[in-house]
């Protein structure tokens, strides 16, 4: 390929369709200007070539590395993980994780968080022989733990291919521009967010891992955003005018400790008066001040009472937030270790809605990621200064912020956690009437007992209920039943762009569904199916579109994912 011709056809295309990493976004305008005048460029090449060191991202790797190919994984901050790590998340999970209803290689990572506690940290004879370590006994997941612990496990699981250079990792690289001729993409231009040095990666397979689906409008794969219309997909839950604008909240979450008798309260952040005192413009209205101990119950929308202690005591009847999303428990750990307990806010009220990430500008990026973290930081402030105290005082001045959980200098996540992105149009849409509980029944005829669809082209699988938080277009919670489902094969194959594949919550989903399909396990899972069919379509010279299409290729490769440790159907009850 005739690396001048690309970087010259690229610089004429790509302007205005890509946004950049908060955390690098100075030092990625000021390269700007002089990287589009660039006429020559350093050359990658790989067998794949995946953009985004999410969950996702991650797992496609692994699975495309185990089967031999050689890859280039880029990630735009520094820390790879996603969700899990960069965003500050603890692992969104269903009941029967431990045992099955995920790949084998996503249990082999929680194993591995497990051991490295039990390595290298000083755990009580009780919590180190617990079959099923928690560090954080956290109450949102059975294993509530630190992102640099996850980070440093991904880190360990990718260490062997980067010593033998079948992996090429590069950090702190964005995907700023692609060469495409036809259904084909030919080759991704990737800048350094930090030197500004520009990469041209060429492979017969390119991999959208990014959390916003960012590769889909470079590459101009055809995609939706936002929400459907119930004349569109007639789901049950979906809203009677399509709305491309409506998407999820995102969130810039955050770390804290709480020490007892000491004062930790940060300066009033700028924007506190504003927080302080909105109160959502949300239909079903929402229950009061964002700022406040209540919010609307998902699932009823009615006022719903929550407690907050940092002591970590149990609030009467009420969730103790503290304990939520507890990453770290001191009692679980030797007297003396930890002076106070660990816990991320990711929380009800600090969704931020008030903009869309999606396709915005550089400049837009930027104002919603910190209008974003002043939310956060003003509820902390809110949190240190006035929230109510059960001994009838205010506030609790001994939360400290821990920036040092985060790896950053604010105190706030990398990345801000998102929850929806640009969706490939898909061979397949998966819409409720697949997987809601009460959609599905009024398909089946069945009130009990009812599965979700089964699909003939399943490759893998994953349950979770459908969760959407409150949106940028006013809706509040939309949070209802789902069932153990199924991942089938045509959502994660675009429609007409041969060699470009969905890793993260880019897949053929609608509003709807994304509601179920976006947490941690079922990402990986997407991410390892989508790299194990690279290898497999590469194996057998086909293209994707042929795997799904002709039946013995179809069977032959889920026999080759169940093989690899890739559960397609659920256990019969």
């Amino acid at each position: 390929m005739n690396r001048r011709h690309f970087i010259e056809r690229v610089s004429l295309t790509s302007g205005g369709l890509f946004s950049t990493s908060f955390l690098s976004f100075s030092s990625y305008a000021a390269s700007t200007e002089s990287s589009l005048a660039t006429t020559a460029a350093d050359h990658r090449s790989a067998d794949v070539i995946v953009a985004g060191g999410g969950l996702g991202g991650c797992a496609a790797a692994l699975s495309a590395l185990r089967n031999g190919l050689k890859v280039v994984l880029t990630e735009e901050t520094d820390w790879i993980g996603g969700q899990i790590t960069q965003q500050g998340v603890p692992p969104d999970e269903h009941p029967w994780i431990e045992t099955h209803g995920a790949t084998r290689l996503y249990r082999d990572f929680r194993t591995a968080v497990r051991q490295y506690y039990q390595t290298y940290y000083p755990l009580t004879d009780a919590a180190r022989t617990r079959t099923h370590l928690n560090p954080g006994d956290g109450t949102v997941s059975k294993l509530c733990h630190e992102p640099k612990v996850a980070l440093a496990v991904l880190l360990q699981m990718l260490a062997p291919y980067q010593s033998s250079r079948q992996l090429v990792l590069l950090l702190e690289h964005k995907i700023v521009a692609a060469d495409v001729t036809g259904d084909q993409v030919k080759a991704l231009k990737a800048r350094s967010l930090r030197s500004g040095k520009e990469l041209v990666l060429e492979a017969p397979y390119f991999v959208d891992a990014t959390e916003l689906g960012d590769l889909l409008p470079l590459t101009k794969t055809e995609f939706v955003t936002g929400a459907e219309s119930r004349q569109q997909t007639r789901e049950l839950h979906a809203p009677e005018k399509a709305d491309p604008n409506n998407v999820q909240a995102f969130t810039m979450c955050m770390a804290m400790d709480y020490l007892p008798g000491e004062t930790h309260v940060i300066d009033k952040p700028k924007e506190y008066n504003f927080w302080r005192n909105l109160t959502p413009k949300l239909t079903p209205a929402w229950s009061g001040r964002l700022l406040d101990l209540q919010y609307s119950n998902p699932k009823t929308l009615e006022p719903k009472a929550l407690g907050f202690n940092p002591e970590g005591v149990a609030t009467g009847d009420k969730l103790n937030l503290w304990n939520y999303r507890r990453i770290l428990s001191k009692a679980n750990f030797k007297p003396g270790t930890f002076a106070g307990d660990i816990s991320i806010v990711n929380w009800p009220q600090n969704d931020y809605t008030l903009g869309n990430l999606i396709g915005a500008s550089e400049k837009d990026f930027k104002h919603h990621v910190d209008r974003a973290k002043q939310l956060s930081l003003s509820l902390l402030y809110w949190l240190q200064t006035e929230a109510p105290r059960p001994d009838g005082g205010q506030g609790w001045a001994g939360l400290r912020l821990r920036p040092d959980i985060m790896g950053t200098e604010d105190g706030l996540a990398k990345y801000p956690y998102i929850r929806e992105s640009r969706r490939i149009k898909a061979l397949f849409t998966i819409l409720e009437e697949h997987v809601g509980a009460d959609n599905r029944a009024m398909i089946t005829g069945k009130k009990t007992g009812n599965t979700a669809a089964p699909f003939a082209d399943s490759v893998g699988v994953g349950y979770y209920h459908i969760d959407l938080h409150p949106s940028t277009a006013g809706n509040n919670y939309i949070d209802f039943g789902s069932l153990p489902f199924q991942i089938p094969l045509g959502a994660l194959i675009p429609q007409r762009v041969q060699n470009l594949l969905p890793a993260n919550k880019n897949i053929g989903t609608t509003h709807i569904t994304n509601g179920c399909y976006r947490l941690h396990p079922v990402e990986w899972s997407i991410g390892e199916a989508v790299g194990m069919l690279v290898a497999y379509a590469q194996q057998k010279k086909v293209p994707p579109k042929a795997v799904h299409e002709k039946l013995n290729l179809r069977e032959e490769f889920q026999k080759m994912v169940r093989s690899q440790g890739i559960e397609t159907q659920w256990p019969s009850a």
